[in-house]
């Protein structure tokens, strides 16, 4: 449906602001913005709803608009729900994305440059975000942009993630059991990932820039109590060393500059999440971390139909099936929402 076949129809108000109708551009009664389990679940949702969505996957290129989300960067998936066997990250994905076609969803691998959510329909652009005109306009939309991972920078983490390289023990931690590997970071996510990894590590080390940790007291006693943990203070890692899977870390002194090799086959990186939403800076509210705020058990937004789910509003699970059951109540909340303004 095109926005200039019912221009006429169409009556601007929210905030007293407009976008010039009369010109091509594409209209839907609900655009996704993201790909990820959340993403793709409010997809399915919407589509049997007979809503006909839009998703917008983001761009392969995109380091924080990865289409198909944090999966799309994993091996082995055990932890998800109907696959006895296990499944690959990127399988589970494009499972995921058929689903949401074969229901009728329309997915473009394209990125959100722009959004106005102070305008009625909402109004997205791709490409240039200074257009004069949006790309997109829609009755309500879904923001399921996700997190990301802050990572050390290094050229080895992209060849070696999902390879003995990890930002997630609760999913990866089963494969290490009676193995020796090291968390990177000081903070309570840091000490949580690396307290959770003892059940399965024969050793776990911490690497920690500083000589003192930024964790809470509570969560440092508890890992200076562990008998699994050891402390590698005042080091930095310089390399993740590994053709095809990680063998040990290249480290090296902050104070004397010394470099050695820590023998490990697998490191986590626990140095914070990130979360996707430079986007809606200004217009959504969020917390203090970035994190956008929805109501409590609903994904409601502070803007009237425009809904969030998945990592984006989630700094607590961050795991595919808290996204996926997230994606879900986005999607019936829109179709709520939408069916309320029509009686």
């Amino acid at each position: 449906v095109l926005v200039q076949a019912y221009a006429p129809f169409l009556t601007l108000t929210r905030k007293t602001t407009s976008i010039p109708l009369g010109v091509l551009m594409t209209h839907h009664e609900v655009v996704i913005i993201g790909s990820g389990p959340a993403g793709l679940t409010a997809a399915i949702y919407a589509a049997r709803a007979d809503l006909a969505p839009l998703v917008i996957e983001g761009e392969p290129s995109s380091t924080s608009d990865q289409p198909g989300g944090q999966l799309m960067l994993t091996t082995d998936v055990e932890n998800y729900p109907g696959f006895p066997d296990g499944v690959l990250g990127p399988q589970l994905m494009a499972d995921m994305r058929s689903q949401a076609a074969r229901f009728g969803a329309e997915l473009v691998t394209l990125k959100v440059s722009r959004v106005d959510f102070s305008v009625n329909p909402f109004a997205m652009w791709i490409g240039d975000p200074d257009a004069p005109l949006p790309t997109y306009t829609a009755d309500s939309v879904i923001v399921s942009t996700g997190a990301r991972s802050v990572m050390l920078g290094l050229e080895a983490e992209q060849r070696l993630i999902g390879h003995g390289l990890s930002t997630c023990a609760t999913c990866d931690g089963f494969f290490f059991r009676d193995q020796e590997i090291a968390v990177v970071g000081g903070g309570d996510s840091a000490l949580e990932e690396a307290g959770f990894l003892t059940k399965f590590a024969s050793k776990v080390t911490l690497v920690h820039r500083r000589d003192a940790l930024r964790a809470s007291k509570i969560m440092q006693q508890r890992a200076f109590d562990n008998p699994k943990i050891e402390f590698a203070w005042n080091t930095a890692v310089v390399d993740v060393v590994g053709d095809t899977k990680v063998e040990a870390l290249a480290l090296r002194d902050t104070v004397s500059g010394e470099e050695r090799s820590l023998p490990v086959s697998g490191v986590f990186i626990a140095i914070g999440h990130r979360p996707n939403t430079d986007l809606f800076v200004g217009q959504l509210d969020m917390d203090d971390a970035g994190y956008l705020i929805t109501g409590s058990d609903r994904s409601t937004t502070n803007i009237e139909g425009v809904f969030a789910c998945g990592d984006v509003q989630d700094h607590t699970y961050r795991q595919a099936i808290t996204a996926a059951g997230s994606g879900c109540m986005a999607a019936i909340d829109a179709e709520r929402w939408l069916e309320s303004r029509t009686d």
